[in-house]
């Protein structure tokens, strides 16, 4: 596979396809680390920091809510450096935010570190569908979206199981929140290359940044519900492990709950895109998908303690398949790649925005009722509300173009 070359630079030929695949994999990996990281340690951070259950909340929040507002200036990145070279530009940012938490033992540092690392989160992650658009083959979007979702999840759960261990080993939950910069670190070095080859500047028939499709009916269908979608997704992260330690479970297992709840959902993560290459109607899928969040919800609202592993999982399955198969709608209600990245940019400015509160408004439910019981209720209630968009996402709907 070779690119076009421009009329001023003669681009290179691409590598192959697997390889490709593994550096994006690599990437992916590094997109919801440094947020899983943090909630197995909230409670010590919130000790050693003075910090309210609200604002322990904002440390997930903050980067939630950089993936809403970074989004839209993605595609401008994109057509300044090439979409590739911005990839790679994001992975460094995020690596200097992370590895700044090391310093943080005060509020300013701490804070800061978080936001820088979520600058670069957001720009890499609102690129990566795009990229998907332009450099694989159409009957392959689900397999790659699924292999990087795979990576992301895979990276999620691995934080949360060992941020704990972590701060035990290295004593201070700063080192555990700033080791995660390897992982980033290894993420850089893998896309580097690829940098090179693919993009000494522009992508194949990049455009320009383009509008956001403020107008566009089916923009607004799919911002909607991935803005519930990732409401419920972010506020489970950040208070999964806090319920358990407030039954009484040492931290270090509840951690292990938010790697089971994570893990679960790179196998639904993996399988939902999979399943999507077969299936014109993708809303069989995502009702099944929303159901499974709906039980998790419930269940740890009404039985918490009956079979906390199992809910874990059903939540994670449910979870994982919504956003995995969200992901492929950026795709396929694009007729080109500029096009997806633009409907992204706009998605991910909402629905990110939106959902960057959530994490903070359930602290506040906490710190109000004095528990964490009602949270689920809520949370179960909103994902009930995503049927309801979902119901409208008829697969002739017109496509961003």
């Amino acid at each position: 596979m070779t690119v076009p070359a421009t009329p001023s630079v003669a681009l290179k030929p691409l590598p192959p396809v697997w390889i490709m695949a593994a550096a994006l994999v690599a990437v992916a990996g590094n997109l919801r680390a440094a947020i899983t990281s943090v909630p197995p340690l909230l409670d010590a951070i919130s000790g050693d920091l003075g910090l309210s259950h609200a604002a322990a909340g904002a440390l997930t929040t903050l980067p939630v809510l950089c993936m809403g507002l970074f989004a839209p200036l993605a595609s401008g990145i994109a057509h300044r450096l090439g979409a590739v070279a911005a990839v790679l530009a994001a992975l460094a940012c995020a690596l200097v935010g992370t590895a700044s938490r090391w310093f943080g033992d005060d509020v300013v540092t701490l804070y800061s570190g978080t936001f820088v690392a979520g600058v670069g989160i957001a720009v890499a992650g609102t690129l990566l569908p795009r990229l998907v658009k332009t450099f694989f083959p159409p009957h392959r979007v689900g397999l790659v979206t699924g292999l990087y979702m795979f990576a992301m999840m895979g990276g999620a759960a691995l934080a949360s199981a060992l941020s704990a261990p972590l701060a035990d080993r290295l004593g201070s939950w700063q080192g555990s929140l700033a080791s995660w910069s390897v992982l980033v670190l290894v993420g850089l070095l893998a896309w580097a290359p690829f940098t090179v080859r693919a993009n000494p500047h522009h992508t194949p028939g990049e455009e320009g940044p383009g509008r956001l499709p403020w107008r566009h009916p089916t923009a607004w269908v799919v911002a909607g519900y991935l803005s519930l979608q990732s409401w419920c997704f972010y506020s489970a992260v950040t208070w999964l492990p806090p319920t358990y330690v407030e039954l009484g479970w040492d931290r270090a297992a509840a951690g292990y709950l938010g790697a089971v709840f994570s893990g679960a959902q790179v196998v639904s993560g993996l399988l939902g895109p999979l399943l999507s290459d077969r299936a014109a109607d993708l809303r069989r899928l995502l009702f099944a998908a929303g159901a499974l969040a709906v039980a998790g919800c419930l269940a740890i609202w009404a039985a918490p303690e009956a079979a906390p592993w199992l809910w874990a999982v059903i939540l994670g399955l449910g979870q994982g398949a919504a956003f995995s198969l969200a992901l492929v709608l950026l795709v396929r209600y694009a007729h080109t790649p500029e096009a997806s990245g633009r409907l992204t940019g706009m998605t991910f400015l909402v629905s990110y925005s939106i959902a960057s509160v959530g994490p903070l408004a359930m602290g506040l439910v906490r710190d109000v009722t004095g528990g964490l019981a009602p949270v689920w209720v809520i949370l179960g209630g909103l994902t009930l509300a995503q049927a309801l968009i979902v119901a409208r996402m008829r697969p002739d709907l017109s496509r961003i173009g």
